[in-house]
């Protein structure tokens, strides 16, 4: 890779994090006012839709998508469907950046999983750093205190999903590739959300059908920049950029719906950012040279 695709590279990610909290924002204001279960129905059913269109684009088309790991993808689609709905309901109760600053621990989820479900190798220096970020955690929720609500551990519960769907994935494009996964992941989150939102539908005023496709139109163009981000640069060289979404996210908290975080959440999610961009770099620092 050249440094202008990484450049490159960096520019999509952060496009990709604005699109992300802006569908956050959106998460946040159609999940107080609907189902969460039909809100994130209606999002996967364009995350269906953009799959299927990209799937057309390929040699091949929709028939040329075939798995052999079909137990697999299910899996990796209703830990994310979970994740979602987990996430957007924690929105509604605690609010976007304090839901952030938890899920913000997930990329040490993911290092501290790596070792015993995938084999990979986690030396001193990452768990030195997943030791801090639990430290910061800590900060953050301050447990005993009083000052945190037990929905501060949905956040928690679903970075803890995300990282295992993160590590099913791994596994998954070891045989096949990246697009097969994301391919079988809005079929397959489709047909479940379907499956549980169906009956949780509500009728949808005039004005909130504008957000509604607002809201999907969004989805879908964060995971566009995503992918485009990835087909630029090496992932562990925009990753550190993704925690521009905390900043993002609590903007629009505080602008849009009157939020405020705590002193001890910002300085406990600092912590957790400072120990997970520290992983990302030693993650790329093991990496063997081309």
């Amino acid at each position: 890779m050249t440094a202008q695709n990484t450049h490159k590279g960096i520019v999509l990610m952060i496009a990709a994090v604005l699109a992300l909290s802006v569908q956050d924002g959106l998460s946040r204001l159609l999940g107080g006012r609907y189902d969460v279960l039909m809100v994130v129905m209606i999002r996967y059913w364009f995350f269906a839709g953009f799959v299927i269109a990209l799937a057309l684009r390929r040699p091949g088309g929709i028939l040329a998508q075939t798995t052999t790991q079909p137990l697999i993808h299910l899996a990796r689609a209703a830990l994310l469907v979970t994740e979602v709905c987990v996430m957007v309901k924690a929105y509604t109760l605690i609010g976007l950046g304090n839901t952030h600053a938890v899920f913000a621990c997930c990329p040490l989820i993911i290092t501290a999983l790596s070792g015993p479900l995938l084999g990979e190798r986690v030396g001193w220096q990452r768990w030195t750093a997943i030791g801090i970020g639990f430290a910061g955690m800590m900060v953050m929720l301050q447990p005993g205190s009083g000052l945190f609500v037990w929905a501060a551990l949905l956040p928690l519960a679903s970075a803890t999903m995300f990282g295992l769907y993160s590590l099913l994935t791994r596994l998954a494009t070891r045989k096949e590739d990246s697009f097969t996964s994301l391919f079988w992941s809005g079929i397959f989150g489709s047909v479940l959300m379907t499956i549980a939102g169906v009956s949780h539908w509500q009728a949808v005023t005039g004005p909130d059908w504008v957000w509604m496709a607002l809201y999907g139109s969004i989805a879908v163009l964060a995971n566009w920049l995503l992918i485009r981000c990835y087909e630029e640069a090496e992932a562990s060289a925009v990753q550190p950029f993704a925690y521009l979404q905390l900043v993002f996210v609590a903007a629009i908290g505080v602008a849009f719906f009157g939020e405020n975080m705590k002193v001890n959440v910002m300085i406990g999610a600092a912590i957790v950012v400072a120990a997970g961009i520290v992983t990302i770099w030693n993650s790329r620092s093991d990496r063997p040279a081309p």
